[in-house]
């Protein structure tokens, strides 16, 4: 009896704690959106790249975390429909995954974008508003977008259409059609942005070595968000490798939550967080949008 009641406690401390993470990620990331849609001084591509981010972050919390709430929460029994299923799937795989080793995210292309924006600015400083214009802006992020939408509408248009097996799936096998779908879908959606990613830094690394320091660590200051950004997306690729390819490894029930949890609370939490600190521009508008009163022009006399 006491074994299900510290077993009832600490369900219940779990959910509040994943309500309170929603929460927290909602309200972070519509914060640094309506920033730098409202503020005219953040409408450059860098900001531009972060709001996408933002919003894919939404994308993928709001995907998950409602039903997952109003299951542990208001249900008896923590059954999903097939349709709601199949739409957190899409969500959740678009958004961020790496089940199986196939990344179809969203959030991949946007890191791998900020990185060649970072590229343009510190290697063309002076091209950088000719080459990243606004259509040049627009045009990398549907680009982001629209290859992992699409990449993955086709392979899990190959998917849906098999029969389910069970109520309970423990691995999911994939025919001939969906191994070409996600070889050509592992070209799209990972070697090309990680090829600009590595460009990027390899372009950026080799000027700051011919600079003076005080270059290298002005055009290192402006990297360091998105590393930690991209630091941040690779950790949580590899708990959720772990997590897939080793689900059979023994190993602490608690790890293996820390593990589960890390990709859809830690990702979409620490990148506003962090960029919201980092970027004086950012922080300057915060300090003006809760205290707009220390912002006021005094009127002429």
């Amino acid at each position: 009896m006491y074994s299900v009641y510290i077993a009832y406690c600490t369900t219940i401390i779990y959910s509040i704690f994943r309500h309170y993470m929603f929460v927290a990620i909602i309200v972070s990331n519509q914060l640094i959106i309506g920033i730098i849609c409202k503020e005219k001084s953040l409408h450059e591509p860098m900001y531009v790249f972060l709001c996408s981010l933002s919003v894919n972050e939404l994308y993928g919390s709001i995907a998950l975390f409602p039903s997952l709430l109003s299951n542990m929460l208001l249900s008896k029994i923590p059954e999903v429909s097939l349709t709601l299923c199949h739409i957190q799937i899409f969500a959740l795989y678009t958004y961020a995954s790496v089940a199986n080793q196939r990344y179809t995210s969203v959030e991949f292309c946007n890191l791998a974008v900020m990185s060649y924006d970072r590229y343009v600015a510190i290697c063309y400083p002076l091209e950088y508003h000719r080459i990243m214009s606004p259509v040049m802006t627009v045009t990398l992020i549907a680009l982001g977008w629209s290859v992992s939408v699409i990449k993955f509408s086709i392979n899990f248009s190959v998917s849906v259409r098999l029969k389910l097996c069970g109520n309970v799936m423990d691995k999911v096998w994939y025919t001939t059609a969906n191994n070409i779908s996600g070889i050509i879908g592992t070209i799209l959606t990972i070697v090309a942005p990680l090829a600009l990613i590595l460009f990027s830094y390899a372009k950026i690394l080799s000027v700051c070595l011919k600079s003076t320091r005080e270059m290298t660590q002005k055009a290192l200051s402006t990297c360091t968000s998105h590393l930690i950004s991209l630091l941040n997306f690779s950790v949580g690729c590899l708990f959720e490798v772990i997590q897939s390819r080793f689900d059979k490894v023994p190993m602490p029930p608690l790890l293996r939550v820390i593990l589960s949890l890390y990709f859809p609370i830690c990702t979409p939490l620490i990148n506003p967080i962090m960029y919201g600190m980092r970027l004086s521009k950012i922080k300057r508008a915060l300090k003006k949008c809760i205290y707009p009163w220390n912002h006021v022009k005094p009127i002429s006399q």
